[in-house]
């Protein structure tokens, strides 16, 4: 039987090779981030320096072993110093030279996005459980009752809505990047429903037939608990969610409610997949928006980490900080802008 292949062995088409004595460093922490990098032989280790000195080691890398790759889609600053533990050779991938590889629509580089794609959503999966794991002033008591059905079984679907919702499409931040036959592509795929303050759009738990674009108005994404609820997310106008749900044909992993009467496109599951894993301009444009919106949600989950270890440090838990500062840089990577 072959062996298996790497999930972005096709990156060495753009890669260089590089190496490092041990005790180099491959990658300092407050850098501006420049790629990502596939450890071909030695180890090396990620450590962050800690406000009141000292460092804290939060992420180990070895043979086979990628890290950097969000840098390859946003650009963004380094947030751990990256030391070899040995010997190490390795291949470099610049984030130019790869997006340049995207934009030739070069299949094996939108397989990468994709594996890229996967990669984060699971990486926010990860942190969003390690923060559940503590009490946040988030918390609320939970509401009413879960649906036991589809909440949108029987509400009426149409491609008109009561306002000209299409001229709303070109200044949506979804669509930044899209050129307009892109974005005629992708919004005539779906329909639209329009949903009064508090009604229920999608349950965790459910399965994901369809993913929703906010045109006007604004959803609230939250977890729950039989006693609590815990606010994930206000999305309003040009945010994409549950999309996650449908690309990992996955149940949804959060409840969306209405927050204020909005106006939602409905994108089937097919529909989302055919263009998503296809090769076009409009796959490309999808692409770059999903990345968007995941490293916005890695940046919300990253304020609550960071209030957390803050509350940590204020309570002499140093145990919690040092776990959640782990969580936190072990990314190696953050936003050059963090969302609030």
């Amino acid at each position: 039987m072959a062996a298996a292949k790497h999930p972005f062995e096709q990156l060495l088409a753009v890669a260089r090779e590089v190496s490092f004595m041990k005790g180099a460093e491959l990658v300092r922490q407050g850098e501006a981030s420049r790629g990502c990098f596939l450890i071909r032989a030695g180890s090396v280790e990620a450590r962050v320096a800690l406000p009141g000195g000292g460092s804290l080691t939060v992420a180990q890398f070895r043979d086979g072993d990628m890290f950097g790759e969000m840098a390859l889609i946003e650009r963004g600053v380094v947030s751990a110093t990256v030391v070899a533990d040995s010997n190490v050779d390795a291949w470099f991938v610049g984030r130019d030279d790869f997006r340049a590889l995207v934009a030739s629509r070069e299949v094996s580089a939108l397989d990468i996005q994709r594996t890229i794609t996967r990669t984060l959503s699971d990486k926010l999966r990860v942190l969003n459980d390690r923060v559940k794991a503590y009490a946040a002033v988030e918390d609320r008591p939970a509401g009413e009752s879960v649906p036991a059905a589809d909440p949108l079984a029987g509400i009426a679907r149409s491609r008109h809505a009561s306002f000209d919702w299409k001229a709303f499409l070109p200044v949506l931040p979804f669509f930044e990047g899209f050129d307009e036959d892109e974005m005629d592509e992708l919004a005539s795929t779906g329909k639209v429903l329009e949903l009064p303050r508090g009604a229920w759009a999608f349950i965790a738990g459910r399965p994901a037939d369809s993913c929703y674009l906010v045109v006007r108005g604004a959803l609230e994404v939250f977890t729950r608990t039989e006693k609590l609820e815990r606010r994930v997310a206000i999305a309003g106008p040009g945010e994409l969610v549950g999309f996650m749900a449908v690309i990992n044909s996955a149940p949804r992993a959060n409840n969306a409610r209405v927050r204020e009467a909005c106006c939602l496109l409905e994108i089937p599951k097919a529909a989302f997949l055919d263009i998503y894993n296809g090769n076009s301009g409009t796959t490309v444009s999808l692409h770059h928006a999903i990345h968007r919106s995941l490293m916005r949600s890695i940046g919300r989950t990253n304020t609550q980490l960071t209030r957390l270890i803050s509350h940590a440090r204020l309570s002499a838990a140093e145990s919690q900080a040092s776990e959640l500062e782990a969580a936190l840089h072990g990314q190696l990577w953050r936003a050059e802008t963090q969302p609030g």
